[in-house]
């Protein structure tokens, strides 16, 4: 009987069966390893092939008026995108995608070519929810599609400047919404999904983080407001052939901005043709002289010194004054060769003016302009606002001295220019500022004595009301005051003033019986029919203030004396007469 080749070499043989069970131990043991002790590696190596987080859109938040009319929304949108390198099988059904996009189909084409090695590119952003499901029914290879949200503004053009608006990755650009994009910007979520190696989704399993959407906003301006302020301003560009022109109203108590319009303006939901200098929000952008304006601010540094009163008056004969080689000119002719303060105000006397100034000195306006906010931050912080310059001398000279107090030699922005006459109507309070609605008192600043506040109310009062006065600013049942002006626009490139280029200006507040409102108009280089602030700015003051005190409810004060009953009466400063 033969002998197993095992018996003979009983070593090999267990050399073998000792080889193939260790194999099988660490096979077992690489299992045990994999399965229980290390199996988040596995398990990640599986996921990073076919688990995914898809980003959840989350919206802005939602900016209103102060009333809670919306101005700006988010409404969904779908975007398409495509994966080129998986496109490349479908080719046949290119020319039906590029139709359902509205595309041509060998631009379409040839942009899938030149790019058929990317797994991600855009084919079209902000569709309708329909428009993109439509063309994802088309059930293209490698196409798919993105649940995002856009913007959308109501008010369209009538509160561009103010709102402005957001790019297409829905992040501020422009206005509040640049300003407060922070506080408007959601934060996005994520949900948890399966897909397959093609990216064809396979199970959707969980939101892993909830998307929150951007806080609402609600703005201190009033629609109704800005709406009426648009149309009168137009409608005033238009009249008047003028470049372009601003408006504010606010609220001299709150210090809330209620409208701001500007023109040129724009369509911030069609941006296509979009020009440059549409997108200036030049009530707060264009730095400007403001003219005769500024004296409403000189007169009340001269009756705060204590130096002068109402009733003083001072010789502006014959009408121009020479200092070294300037040469000082009232624009009209005043009525006679006396005027006291009020009648300095009422013809809008340069010569009346700068001779006060002289007896009080410039540092004396300078302190009061500063005071009430011209040339100074107005603490918005809008995006791109100006400052202005309000310049200050070591030794204040008769010619800086005279030009300051007549609005020469400073710049301001709109914005500043109501703010200071803000204070005026304010008691001589001054409010801070604010684009956002506020339920609560300000902490106002006493920047002028109130005394001297209510005189210049009645010496403005008279600048309107007046038989030489701005009649064109009255406003029919109500009292109201303020001051005309008018300035030459410096030329850009050289020294000095442009040859008929003016701008006309208006800055006023009402009712007198409890001042409320502030409204500065400024018409910029009008060509038609003159260009004195008293002619074409004044008009467009006393239709947006009377449409102002009727929206907002203002019992009138200046109504005839048999429906007078719960009116206040205002006693006019008797002035020599005087044109405005």
């Amino acid at each position: 009987m033969m002998k197993l080749e095992g018996a003979l070499f009983p070593w090999r043989f267990r050399l073998v069966v000792g080889l193939l069970g260790i194999m099988v131990a660490a096979i077992a043991w690489r299992i045990i390893d994999l399965q229980v002790v290390d199996r988040a590696f596995l398990k990640g190596q599986g996921d990073a092939r076919s688990v995914r987080h898809i980003p959840i859109p989350a919206h802005r938040g939602l900016i209103t008026d102060r009333n809670g009319e919306p101005l700006a929304v988010s409404t969904p949108v779908t975007t398409l995108w495509a994966n080129a390198k998986e496109m490349q099988t479908a080719k046949e059904k290119w020319p039906a995608l590029a139709a359902a996009l509205g595309q041509d189909p060998k631009a379409l084409a040839e942009r899938l070519e030149a790019q058929a090695n990317k797994e991600f590119i855009y084919l079209v952003r902000g569709l309708t929810p329909e428009q993109g499901q439509a063309v994802l029914d088309l059930k293209v290879p490698g196409v798919y599609g993105i649940e995002e949200f856009r913007r959308f503004y109501p008010a369209g053009e009538v509160t561009a400047h103010m709102v402005g608006f957001t790019d297409i990755d829905d992040h501020g650009r422009e206005g509040v919404e640049l300003a407060y994009d922070e506080w408007l910007a959601g934060v996005p979520g994520k949900r948890q999904v399966i897909k397959d190696r093609r990216g064809r989704l396979i199970k959707d399993v969980q939101v892993t983080k909830n998307a929150k959407a951007g806080k609402p906003l609600a703005l201190s301006i009033d629609l109704r407001l800005q709406y009426l302020a648009n149309r009168e301003l137009r409608n005033a560009i238009i009249e008047n052939g003028a470049k372009a022109g601003s408006l504010v109203i606010m609220d001299v108590k709150s210090g809330e901005i209620l409208a701001m319009v500007n023109q040129p303006t724009y369509n911030p939901n069609n941006r296509r043709n979009l020009q440059p200098s549409m997108m200036r929000n030049r009530a707060m952008i264009d730095v400007f002289e403001p003219g005769s304006t500024m004296k409403a601010i000189s007169m009340s540094a001269a009756i705060e010194t204590g130096r002068w009163k109402p009733t003083d008056t001072v010789e502006v004969y014959p009408g121009s004054l020479q200092i070294g080689k300037y040469t000082i000119k009232d624009v009209s002719k005043s009525e006679g060769p006396v005027l006291d303060l009020t009648g300095i105000l009422i013809n809008s006397s340069n010569v009346g003016m700068s001779k006060i100034a002289f007896d009080i000195g410039g540092e004396t306006i300078f302190r009061l302009a500063q005071k009430v906010g011209l040339g100074q931050d107005t603490g918005l912080g809008f995006p791109g606002e100006r400052v202005g310059n309000l310049p200050n001398y070591r030794e204040w000279r008769k010619a800086e001295t005279a030009t300051l107090s007549y609005g020469y030699g400073i710049s301001v922005t709109a914005i500043q220019l109501v703010h200071a006459f803000s204070a005026l109507a304010n008691n001589g309070r001054l409010a801070p500022l604010t684009l956002i609605k506020t339920d609560k008192a300000p902490q106002t600043t006493q920047v002028l004595p109130e005394a001297v506040a209510k005189t210049m109310q009645t010496m403005l009062q008279q600048v309107i009301e007046a038989p030489r006065g701005v009649f064109r600013a009255q406003v029919p049942a109500y009292h109201v005051g303020g001051k005309s002006g008018t300035a030459r626009k410096t030329s850009v490139g050289t020294k000095g003033y442009a040859e008929n280029s003016y701008r006309s200006l208006f800055a006023g507040f009402g009712p007198m019986s409890d001042p409320r409102y502030a409204i500065v108009v400024v018409i910029d280089e009008p060509t038609k029919a003159g260009y004195f602030g008293g002619l074409v700015s004044a008009p467009v003051f006393s239709k947006v203030m009377s449409g102002t005190l009727r929206l907002m409810n203002i019992t009138p004060d200046n109504l005839p004396a048999t429906q007078q009953a719960n009116a206040t009466p205002v006693v006019p400063l008797k002035a020599n007469g005087g044109r405005g």
